[in-house]
């Protein structure tokens, strides 16, 4: 019989101490699922035991842990979907595909090595074939949502690296997730093994019948002006319907809801539509069923077993991982042309492997593909990988250059200088029009000049966790931009062109005046400092 008070135990120590180190980790500079993933492993028999694990953690409570844990995946992956925006990919299509075949071919071809190694002795008779082909994938991975984590806390989203690591990571993924997809259908066996052949007329189904049907959410959001429980009960219906066709077809529920979720609507109102689908989800998905997944694979992971020649295993599978990875995108990149220290630095980005890792390593152990030893030190190896990512960045990529990287881009944003620059610093929108027709007095004094709306915003709120930390800004800047466009419209002449600049930022009052110096006016109006 389930023990429901031993169930509530669970999720009071599974939160807090999930919350615990997701915030310790923050304070030293890793992203809060490093923490988490290490709070998961805590719980597990690593630390614990056996005795005390089995007193918290028994047999009959696992089942309603693990239903937990793949509600929470499903969640996630979709959010993965959602945020997957080819929109990344523009302009950048010729590097971010060379780049993204080199760094996952590489640790691929490479994980397929070490995996003839060792398939004798991790390896089933009968996926002897799978395992290979899986720890190729699973070497190739990289965690597109920390990395656009790491890319937004450092403000490196914005700049050609952040954007071209961006693009790179979207590739990745498609071709990881595609890659596993057909790794798991290899491994699969049984009955009703057939229904494999179906996947293909399912993903039809998605992207011609699916998709134009998810567009006319749009219109009924615009009309509702909010997100309506009937709305979101139709994107739920739609994300769990996709995962449970998946899991039926002998895939994995994952790849449904991933499929689902890249496939929302983009653009416009359906930024703000797609942020608060994410506002809603989060406060599930992020404080309760991913910490619940996080303690799932946590349990699996028994470092305590591990004997003295898994160490010169775990070795192996980090040199692989590393290496694999930070060699296939410096070469590719370097032989596309992209400079050195950035090369560098792009390299060390796509090393992240986060919470995508764990995924995939988990698809792994309930496919029976991954033995407990192996899947342990797979976990040590994306632990690694993550946590590395920043020092390394530091080191390769210091933030000294990467404020140089903004300030070249606002320049570069705002064109040659010809002509006499006024920049207007908009510390409040409601203050919009009254600067903008200021600043247009002060430029008509002269034969020749422009003007530039200067507006930086402070970051709305705490950024998401589960996701890119992307979609908030990108719903908000809409409205923002609208608004400035608004207030230059008024002013705005054949005579007297008027640009607009806007972005998020941590610091406004330490950053605005890096901000306006980029633009190298004659003159300024407003001030330079900006309301809180």
């Amino acid at each position: 019989m389930l023990r429901v008070d031993i169930l509530l135990l669970d999720l009071v120590v599974v939160l807090a101490l999930a919350r615990l180190l997701g915030y310790g980790a923050r304070l030293v500079g890793q992203p809060p699922v490093v923490g988490e993933i290490v709070a998961g492993i805590a719980l597990g028999p690593s630390l614990l035991g056996d005795v005390i694990g089995r007193d918290l953690f028994p047999e009959d409570i696992l089942s309603p842990l693990k239903a937990l844990a793949d509600v929470g995946l499903v969640l996630f992956m979709f959010v993965v979907g959602l945020e997957l925006d080819q929109r990344l990919v523009k302009g950048k299509g010729r590097v971010a595909a060379g780049v993204s075949v080199g760094s996952t071919a590489l640790p691929f071809v490479l994980g397929c090595g070490l995996a003839l190694l060792l398939v004798d002795d991790h390896a089933p008779e009968d996926k002897k074939l799978a395992f290979v082909l899986f720890l190729g994938a699973a070497m190739s991975a990289t965690a597109f949502p920390v990395l656009a984590r790491i890319l937004t806390d450092r403000n490196m989203h914005r700049t050609r690296l952040g954007g071209l690591a961006l693009a790179c990571a979207a590739v990745i993924d498609v071709l990881a997730w595609t890659v596993l997809a057909a790794v798991v259908a290899i491994a699969g066996s049984g009955e009703g093994q057939w229904k494999i052949v179906l996947v293909v007329p399912f993903g039809l189904l998605m992207i011609f019948v699916v998709r134009p049907l998810l567009r006319r959410l749009v219109p009924s959001y615009e009309r509702a002006g909010r997100l309506t429980p009937n709305l979101l009960s139709l994107v739920l219906l739609g994300m769990f319907g996709a995962a449970w066709t998946t899991e039926y077809l002998q895939v994995h529920f994952i790849f449904g809801a991933f499929l689902f979720g890249a496939l929302m609507p983009r653009g416009g109102a359906a930024e703000k539509l797609n942020h608060e689908i994410l506002e809603r989800l989060e406060q599930l998905a992020v404080l309760l069923l991913l910490p619940m997944f996080f303690v799932v694979a946590g349990l699996s992971v028994d470092l305590t077993t591990l004997e003295a020649s898994s160490v010169w295993t775990l070795l192996g599978i980090l040199v692989v991982a590393i290496v694999g990875k930070l060699a296939g995108a410096y070469v590719s990149a370097r032989f596309l042309g992209v400079p050195r220290k950035e090369s560098a630095g792009l390299a060390t980005l796509i090393n992240t492997r986060g919470l995508t890792e764990i995924v995939i390593l988990s698809v792994g152990l309930q496919k029976g593909v991954l033995d407990t030893e192996l899947y342990s030190l797979m976990v040590v190896m994306a632990l690694v990988t993550t946590a590395m990512t920043g020092p390394l960045l530091n080191l390769v990529y210091p933030r000294e250059q990467v404020a140089r990287d903004l300030a070249e881009a606002e320049r570069a944003a705002l064109g040659e200088h010809l002509v006499h620059r006024v920049a207007v610093v908009i510390p409040d929108l409601g203050h919009a029009d009254a600067l903008a027709t200021a600043g247009a007095a002060a430029a008509a004094e002269h034969d020749s000049a422009e003007l530039v709306l200067v507006h930086l915003p402070r970051y709305p709120g705490e950024r998401l966790e589960v996701g890119l930390g992307l979609s908030e800004e990108l719903a908000e800047l809409t409205s923002i931009l609208g608004r400035l466009e608004s207030a230059a419209a008024r002013v705005r002449t054949p005579r007297l062109p008027v640009q607009v600049h806007t972005r998020f930022s941590a610091d406004p009052e330490g950053e605005l005046d890096a901000f306006v110096s980029a633009a190298e006016p004659d003159e300024v109006v407003g001030p330079l400092i900006p309301s809180p």
